[in-house]
Order: structure tokens, then sequence, then C-alpha cells
């Protein structure tokens, strides 16, 4: 199992282990910051139990495509909407339903439940109930950004993964090959910024670079601050450096 970006080396081993074995948990929990991956890689997992190429996840066999394209019929997508409405017990109940349903096209099926900390008092002990019973054919992967919120009783049953955010030479690489795959001339000073100002969040950083590139010319670090709407600020903060070191001809120059 290779996932195209995962910076939790456990959970990238431990479930690559599950994976090649041909045996895999019936429930994970993915914490951690907004934009850290744990969608993202909740869809690389079902992409590798279904997958039918020699490596797994292929990316480019059919169920590959269908799971990483979020249509596939044996994964079920509940919230990561953007709200943050509750689950309440009525969803939950129609998942409990669903859950009986055998697979169409792959081994088994994927139950993904995105914002899991958002999910009312009834709709946790709907859930808790299935948790303690899953059908086999079912595996669940619960998402979420707030750890306390999850009771204690849906936690013991589940294993649970934490993902971090990502760091800034990590994210510069990524942005970089993502830059010369959608041939956006990206320089590595202008990846710098884009990854600092991302805070962490892969997801972030790549909307920065979708709104740069509509910009003509290179995307240096430079361009990326005008873009941005950034560049006051940083000669701001230069300013406010010459003042703090009395540099009377430098602060002067760039006021």
């Amino acid at each position: 199992m290779q996932p195209r970006f995962c910076y939790n080396k456990r959970a990238q081993e431990t479930l690559a282990a599950f994976v090649n074995g041909g045996r895999f948990p019936h429930a994970l929990l993915l914490e951690g910051p907004e934009g850290s991956g744990r969608r993202t890689f909740a869809r690389e997992i079902a992409a590798a139990l279904f997958c039918r190429g020699e490596h797994k996840p292929c990316g480019s066999c059919s169920q590959c495509r269908k799971v990483l394209e979020r249509n596939h019929p044996d994964v079920e997508y509940y919230g990561g909407d953007g709200s943050r409405r509750s689950f309440h017990i009525d969803t939950i109940r129609q998942l409990r339903q669903n859950a009986w349903l055998l697979p169409g096209e792959a081994p088994c099926r994927v139950c993904v439940l995105c914002g899991a900390e958002n999910m009312t008092d009834q709709a946790q002990n709907a859930l808790l109930k299935i948790l303690e019973e899953p059908p086999e054919h079912l595996m669940f992967i619960l998402a979420t950004t707030e750890l306390h919120k999850v009771p204690a009783t849906i936690l013991s049953r589940c294993q649970r993964f934490t993902f971090k955010r990502i760091l800034p030479r990590d994210m510069e690489k990524h942005l970089l090959g993502i830059a010369q795959a959608e041939q956006i001339d990206l320089t590595p000073d202008g990846a710098e910024i884009l990854a600092r100002m991302a805070n962490g969040a892969l997801r972030d950083a790549l909307s920065l670079l979708d709104q740069c590139r509509v910009a003509q010319g290179q995307l240096d670090s430079r361009a990326v601050l005008d873009i941005l709407g950034l560049a006051g600020s940083v000669q701001t903060v230069e300013l406010m450096d010459c003042i703090l070191r009395r540099d009377a001809a430098g602060a002067l120059t760039r006021l």
C-alpha cells in the first residue's frame, strides 16, 4: 500500500500490513487538524482495499479511479460538506439501514463519517450499537478534528491514528511536484511562501496555488506576495526591523 501522500508513518505502515495481509480493522478513527489529509487518506484506504492492480492502490484501475473520484457505489460518505451541523439520529439510522447491504463491485463496503465530533448524543448511541456488532463486509472510517468530543465508548472500538500539520519542507516538495505536473512555473521560493501561508494544511496550500496560477509568467516569491496581497505586510516588517536596528538609511529607503 503506497498512498500518494500520508505524513503519518505509523498509519501507513499499519494499514499496509492489514491490506497486504488481506485483513482490515472494522473501524478506524483518523484525527487531526483541517487539511492534514484525513479524508484523502480515507479514500486511499478504500482504494487499497478495492484495487485490482499489482500495487495497492495503483491509482489507475477502474476501482481506484471510482474511489478517488468519489463515485464508487460501495463507499458511502456522511458529512464533509464544510458545515458544522450535527449528525442527527436520522442520519445514523440511515447508515445502519444501509450497513447491511452487500457490496456490489468491491470485496467489502466502506463507510466514511467526516466530522464525527458533530454527532448528537442519540446519534452516538445509535452508532455505538453497530460498532459493537458490525457486519463482516463493512469498514467504518471516522474523521474528526476534535477528538475530545468523541465519546470513549466509540474510541475504544476504533483503531486511532493522529495526523499532524504537514512540515513546510514536505509541503514545498509536494507543491513543486504538482506545479510541474500542471505546467505551472512555480519557483522554490514561491513554493516556500505558499507552504508557510498554508500553516501545515496541504488543502489550503493547493487553494493558494490555484489562486496564484492565474498570474502570467513565473510564480516566484514576489509574484506570490503580490497576488495574495501580502507584499505590503512584508515591507512593513522590513521597515520595523530597520527601526529596531536603528538603520535610518534602510528605514527611509523602505518608507
